[in-house]
């Protein structure tokens, strides 16, 4: 019997059949120029088609020139988009996967112009939002017109270009949830008031789009309530669906929840690992209810048996998992054939996905870097000559170095100090919420067994092991280690770094002060760490907010607990002398003194330096010697498996 008969069963939506439910959602990938798709993003795509996925849903796509709500959106305004489509179609195609093109408005929610200025916003009426603080123009009639007919000319371009079909994009608080919202459509028009009048923007748009595709397949992506106080209700939107499908205008809805108008509601267009897997199925199943047509949601479904379990259970028809496919493009192929314990599993951690999106970089993801660089790494050759290769630290950057040079055929030995592989991920994992984050060393320990890396643990690297082995390459991945600035210290006060506190330092009970240099997990981590064993905690940030190195969604999340938590956070400070009761800092604006006063402890989250002397040791040994990870320069787990991957890759 399969290991989940449910998720790879067929289904059916509208005039295409799906090989099975599994679903990559629509997400920018910053893989776009000058509007259209590029080579890059054909690839991209085509990584996950080949990987079994059912149904790909393509990045947004703007239907009119108000529409181009970042630098980097698609747009599908004229003909010249066909020949990109088509492109990814045909690729997409090969692999029996269905493929559909999101149509895209964002009324109000704007994040950037193409040069540096503030754009024209139009959205029902002028109601600011909270997260951009972008004041939009309420639409003219005129102008609705022109939008309703931009999506069907855009629908009938996707569709032209070799597409199954379309979805139409009224989730995130959007233009369509926009004029549903009665806080954000305040017009006395045709296109507001009562519900019936608020929803016949959306009706026109389906109506528009379904005459224009013929038996093309049309969906809708709705949020089911916005998960802010002030947003679109959740029973509106039901109601608006059931509407629709019953009035036969999509052939299925896509569930998710939040809003891109509020912080704690945009929260949720990408959760990050505090929320629990498929927590949003009770919203899939109340529209499920609702309506006839197939059901799909998404909501961090990033393993095979978590989405078997909801379609089992009749919360949805298909499930989407697009960052578990960023992560792992294979997860289909290998649950079908019975592998799922080889899957790459996605942690939400966001850095290289929303993280890349929000900085306006192509998306990759931390674990698997292969993810939007397909062009230069879906295909590695095999060396010219066999090597035996020696890689000093089993840390994320050594295991990925490893990893990827053994299944090109190198033979390979990680040498590890410590009895366990991960460096410092092991660390990481026992933040409070972060737990998940471990994931990352299992699975790249996981990659480097399957592709026959010799693992030798407790063994420290030195020449003279070097000399011993003789391999023809030293990987050098040997980490970091905490730094310690220079302070002035009076008397003996108890000062801890980050590190001795994740591995179960105890400060005396009482008042710790926590100093933040990075602005990323560690400072928030350690402080949420100490407040949970009965401290209470002051976090000195050198930054404008404590988080402020994190990606938003991320730091949203941490910074909530700490206000739940009674933190107390002071900003913009650097530290320079503890005594007995006091740390001493200094304001990075104004040089003022500030101090934190009865203190019991200090503890330094103060970045990392460096650890060189294996480097130093072998700069005149004759065989080839290369440098990756914190080694190198301390940075973050994401460039530590790049720099592993670009190694192994070229060696």
């Amino acid at each position: 019997m399969p290991q989940f008969p449910h998720l790879f069963t067929p289904l059916r939506l509208g005039s295409r059949t799906l090989v099975n439910r599994i679903v990559s959602s629509g997400h920018d990938t910053v893989m776009v120029h000058e509007g259209a798709i590029t080579e890059r993003l054909v690839a991209y795509h085509r990584a996950r088609a080949r990987g079994g996925v059912g149904l790909i849903v393509v990045q947004v796509a703007g239907v009119h020139e108000s529409a181009r709500y970042t630098s980097h959106v698609l747009m599908a305004t004229d003909d010249r988009c066909i020949e990109g489509y088509a492109a990814l179609a045909h690729a997409v195609h090969e692999y029996g996967t269905v493929v559909v093109g999101q149509l895209f408005h964002p009324g109000r929610e704007v994040m950037e112009s193409s040069d540096g200025t503030r754009p024209v916003a139009l959205a029902p009426s002028s109601v600011p939002n909270e997260r951009f603080r972008v004041m939009p123009r309420a639409l003219s009639l005129a102008e609705i017109a022109e939008i309703v007919e931009g999506y069907a000319a855009a629908a009938h371009r996707l569709v032209r270009a070799g597409l199954d079909g379309v979805e139409v994009v009224a989730s995130h608080g959007y233009l369509p949830a926009q004029f549903l919202d009665a806080r954000a459509n305040l017009r006395d028009d045709a296109y507001g008031g009562d519900l019936v009048r608020r929803g016949r923007f959306l009706a026109d748009v389906l109506t528009s789009v379904r005459g224009r595709v013929g038996d093309a397949v049309v969906g809708l992506r709705v949020s089911v309530g916005d998960a802010d106080p002030g947003g679109l209700d959740e029973a509106v939107v039901l109601d608006a669906v059931a509407d629709l499908a019953g009035r036969g205008l999509v052939d299925y809805v896509s569930v998710t929840t939040g809003t891109s108008a509020s912080l704690a509601g945009s929260d949720h267009i990408v959760p990050e690992m505090h929320f629990a897997n498929g927590y949003t199925a009770p919203l899939s199943r109340r529209l499920k209810q609702r309506v006839a047509v197939p059901v799909l949601v998404a909501g961090r479904i990033n393993q095979p048996q978590e989405a078997e379990r909801l379609v089992r259970d009749g919360d949805a028809d298909a499930c989407v998992m697009t960052r578990a496919l960023i992560c792992d493009p294979e997860l289909p192929r290998l649950a079908a054939s019975g592998r799922s314990d080889d899957i790459r599993a996605c942690v939400a951690c966001n850095q290289a996905c929303i993280g890349h999106f929000h900085a306006g970089y192509p998306i990759s993801c931390i674990q698997h870097p292969e993810t939007g660089r397909e062009l230069q790494f879906e295909h590695l050759a095999p060396p010219a000559r066999r090597r035996r290769v020696l890689v000093a630290g089993g840390g994320p950057a050594g295991l990925k170095a490893a990893a990827v040079a053994a299944a090109r055929g190198h033979d390979v030995t990680l040498h590890e100090a410590h009895d366990r592989l991960g460096g410092q991920v092991l660390l990481a994992q026992r933040l409070p919420g972060r737990e998940e984050f471990g994931g990352v060393a299992t699975n790249l320990v996981a990659e480097a067994r399957r592709a026959g890396v010799h693992v030798a643990t407790r063994s420290t690297v030195d020449g003279t092991l070097v000399a011993r082995e003789r391999p023809d390459v030293v990987v050098v991945a040997t980490g970091a280690l905490p730094y310690r600035p220079p302070l002035e210290v009076l008397g003996e006060p108890a000062i801890y770094d980050a590190w001795e506190v994740l591995r179960g330092a105890s400060p005396r009970q009482g008042h710790v002060a926590v100093v933040d240099w990075g602005g990323d997990w560690v400072g928030i981590g350690v402080a949420r760490m100490l407040v949970a064993r009965g401290q209470r905690v002051t976090l000195c940030v050198a930054g404008y907010a404590a988080g402020e190195a994190l990606q938003q969604y991320v730091r949203d999340a941490m910074l909530s607990a700490l206000a739940r938590e009674r933190v107390d956070v002071v900003t913009l400070v650097r530290p320079f002398g503890v005594d007995a009761d006091t740390v001493y800092l200094q304001h990075v604006l104004t040089e003022e003194l500030v101090r934190v006063e009865g203190v019991t402890a200090t503890v330094l989250a103060t970045g990392h330096a460096p650890r060189t002397d294996l480097a130093t040791q072998l700069v005149d040994w004759d065989g080839e010697v290369v440098s990756v990870g914190d080694c190198l320069a301390p940075r973050t787990v994401e460039e530590a498996v790049l720099e592993g991957l670009r190694v192994g890759a070229t060696l």
